[in-house]
């Protein structure tokens, strides 16, 4: 979703720049170094490897009534390969053509984000798509999938296919969880499952961590013998309309009539940021289209035990550049 506000960004100016500019963290960085970033990250990205499938897509709607600084569109389409375009929302097929944009970008597992008519008074849609699929570089044998419970964070359990396999693996603890690394055959790129210890609060958890968590937790991860038993699982996020938390974290400008986005045109402001992403997780790999001190497990006889079986976070990571794909937990199944 930054790679989509950054577009955005491209065309704000003065306290609503700041803002922006506040919220995504690039205080102190020019407009050219952030842009140059983001254009090798995302070309780095969309060719990682051929043995996984990422495609990363952006776009920006607006509404066709004024004429568009074409120096802006040039930019996005320039570092960001992104489709800027002019549509007239009060079209009987307006919102069908966005969505039509969002299946092709997610292989047809979204193939809505939209709902018609599309309100009069919106102004400019900011939509970003990611496509990811993997296969482990080692598969679960679908024989060692077995019937399971798992403990849901409202106190009720689900029956579920649980699956499992004895592996060499990257393998952490800390004081409050425990964290291990599946990789997909590419070998860039890998899920990370993180299990904090049991009735503990899985918001509670993600709000208390550091920014330094995911470094600290990536460098205290040592290779041991692993028996993992991991849900398969399929979840679809509801579609999400972002403008509120991003208020809450400073850029509520943006969404208001005081926004200063004249490098695009006079008079608009973002309406919208919608998100929505799928994930399913089964024996061949994954598809989806959205301080702590920590101990390292010691290699011992008999094999460090991973069982999913409460509510988790999960990450997939590109690791040649860092890049997290997606970020999200399992809370019930």
């Amino acid at each position: 979703m930054s790679a989509a506000l950054s577009m955005a960004y491209q065309g704000a100016d003065g306290s609503t720049k700041d803002a922006i500019e506040k919220t995504l963290g690039y205080s102190g960085m020019g407009m050219d170094e952030l842009n140059g970033s983001y254009r090798q990250l995302l070309e780095y990205l969309n060719k990682i490897d051929g043995k996984v499938v990422l495609n990363i897509s952006n776009s920006i709607w607006i509404n066709d009534e004024k004429p568009v600084n074409e120096a802006f569109l040039e930019t996005n389409e320039d570092i960001f390969g992104a489709r800027a375009a002019l549509l007239d929302f009060s079209g009987d097929n307006a919102a069908d053509t966005i969505n039509e944009w969002v299946s092709r970008s997610t292989k047809g597992k979204i193939d809505k984000i939209i709902d018609p008519p599309i309100d009069p008074d919106v102004a400019m849609y900011l939509i970003n798509a990611i496509y990811f699929k993997g296969q482990w570089a080692r598969k679960f044998d679908e024989r060692d999938t077995y019937n399971a419970e798992f403990y849901n964070a409202d106190g009720t359990k689900s029956n579920i296919m649980m699956m499992s396999r004895k592996t060499s693996a990257k393998y952490a603890e800390g004081d409050d969880f425990k964290a291990v690394r599946i990789p997909y055959d590419s070998g860039k790129t890998a899920m990370y499952m993180i299990l904090p210890e049991e009735d503990t609060d899985l918001d509670e958890f993600i709000a208390n961590l550091e920014p330094e968590f995911w470094d600290t937790l990536k460098n205290s991860l040592k290779a041991d013998d692993v028996t993992l038993h991991i849900p398969r699982f399929k979840l679809e996020y509801d579609i999400k309309d972002l403008c509120e938390s991003l208020s809450e974290l400073g850029m509520g400008e943006a969404f208001s009539e005081a926004a200063d986005f004249s490098g695009i045109r006079e008079g608009i402001f973002i309406s919208s940021v919608l998100h929505k992403a799928v994930i399913e997780v089964n024996e061949g790999g994954s598809e989806a289209a959205a301080v702590t001190a920590v101990q390292t497990g010691q290699m011992g006889a008999k094999p460090v035990r991973f069982v999913a079986d409460r509510p988790f976070i999960f990450a997939i990571a590109e690791e040649g550049s860092n890049t997290i794909l997606f970020f999200g937990k399992v809370v019930k199944l």
